[in-house]
């Protein structure tokens, strides 16, 4: 019973939630592949567009604790919802930006129009999936990341070559456009698509959710070392640490993920090549994050999973720059995005075991604002490094230094961090 209703939620919410993170990667992404032509005609440079890229991250961690507070209150519903109409209408304006300071506002007004969304996810699936299958729950939905990047650039170089000089628009300017509608429609339709809690489900009979509401009830009573207080969460050392660690997998999967249509470009293909093999690395890291997050499922290990992967990531990318083919760079850029991709189910896994209630919201959220700086840090870092050097190699080797430290801090960290318990607090002072 437990397994089939497992499989029954999981075949109602999963499938709805991965088309929305797909097409909400696709917006924050597709300025990678837009930037091929936008920013020789709106005069960007490479530290410019870099700094312009990662600027989404600063509105996105603006309103990351804030947007997950209020999901919690009001329901993923509604507030899903929210999000996706407000970044699919933003995500299309960049398709009129004129210069540097347009695309500067342009990506702030994106981040904190979408801020909330993945940690909400994340919250949300809490609600729904007990820990112990939770790490392959999170994988399954987050592998909408690499599908997104897979498909979404050979489409990208499709569109910016077919449709550029349609209507007057260059090629770029379709792609934000035609990209943003889907986000749109999926925003309307979440409002009839997703439900709250379980007690809500409607879908489920009345006997699935009450083994449902039962089992996740006393997954919460198994773990009685976590933390549903929101103020000692936000403080927590080991919480912050975890937002150290996501900073490090952020900055690799979005200074890879921003730069990657430039640095293939950069090898001479066309535009509509460039999409083809740009796709490489996330089909790779398609096919391995769901393996490797099954294995962690089995052996019940969070910690090693997302440390060993995270330090193979770092290797690869010293080995990206110092590649030196075209055909080597791939492979080593695949290995990396393996790494990356494989790490990030089995992370999230680790603040869900620590955190309940309103600690839970505000305690996921600021592990991904203060992660999501990594966003910020690692797309900018690469411009200023190209600018500077003229080479990529140099930026690569870079981020390769800040994932290896991300690694060594989860072994850091210590065994509290995955059996789902925290430190006593101190008593208050009487």
């Amino acid at each position: 019973m437990a397994d089939a209703l497992a499989g029954k939620v999981a075949r109602r919410l999963l499938p709805f939630l991965m088309l929305c993170y797909f097409f909400a990667y696709l917006d924050r992404v597709n300025v990678g592949f837009a930037a091929l032509t936008m920013n020789r005609d709106v005069g960007l440079s490479a530290s410019a567009y870099g700094f312009g890229a990662g600027l989404f991250f600063l509105g996105y961690v603006a309103f990351e604790v804030p947007s997950n507070l209020i999901l919690e209150r009001v329901g993923a519903r509604l507030w899903i919802a929210r999000i996706m109409v407000t970044w699919a209408l933003v995500s299309a304006s960049t398709a009129f930006v004129v210069g540097e300071w347009s695309f500067y506002l342009v990506r702030v007004l994106l981040g904190l129009a979408e801020a909330g969304f993945f940690p909400g996810i994340i919250l949300y699936l809490t609600y729904w999936f007990p820990a112990r299958q939770r790490a392959g729950i999170v994988g399954t939905f987050m592998m909408a990341v690499p599908l997104s990047a897979a498909i979404g650039a050979p489409l990208s170089g499709l569109v910016m070559s077919l449709a550029d000089g349609a209507l007057g628009l260059a090629g770029w300017q379709w792609l934000y456009l035609l990209e943003a509608a889907p986000s749109l429609l999926l925003g309307i339709a979440a409002l009839f698509a997703l439900t709250d809690r379980p007690e809500a489900a409607s879908w489920l009979s009345e006997t699935e959710r009450a083994t449902l509401m039962a089992r996740m009830a006393e997954d919460h009573r198994s773990r009685p070392g976590r933390t549903a207080h929101l103020g000692r969460a936000l403080v927590a050392p080991r919480i912050l640490g975890l937002g150290l660690v996501y900073f490090g997998l952020s900055t690799g999967v979005y200074a890879v993920g921003l730069w990657l249509p430039q640095i293939v470009s950069a090898f001479g293909f066309s535009l509509v090549a460039t999409g083809f093999v740009t796709a490489i690395p996330y089909i790779v890291s398609a096919l391995g994050m769901v393996a490797w997050t099954r294995r962690s499922d089995r052996t019940g290990e969070r910690r090693r999973h997302t440390a060993i992967p995270t330090i193979g990531a770092g290797l690869a990318l010293l080995a990206a720059s110092q590649a030196g083919t075209p055909f080597l760079t791939i492979v080593a850029l695949s290995l990396a995005a393996l790494g990356i991709f494989a790490a990030l189910p089995t992370f999230w896994t680790l603040p869900t075991s620590l955190l309940s209630g309103s600690a839970a919201a505000g305690g996921i959220a600021l592990i991904n604002a203060l992660g999501s700086i990594g966003g910020f840090a690692g797309p900018a870092m690469m411009g200023w490094i190209r600018d500077a050097t003229g080479r990529f190699d140099h930026a690569l080797a870079a981020v390769a230094a800040v994932l290896l430290l991300a690694g060594c801090l989860v072994l850091r960290l210590g065994r509290d961090v995955e059996r789902g318990t925290v430190p006593s607090p101190r008593p208050d002072p009487a």
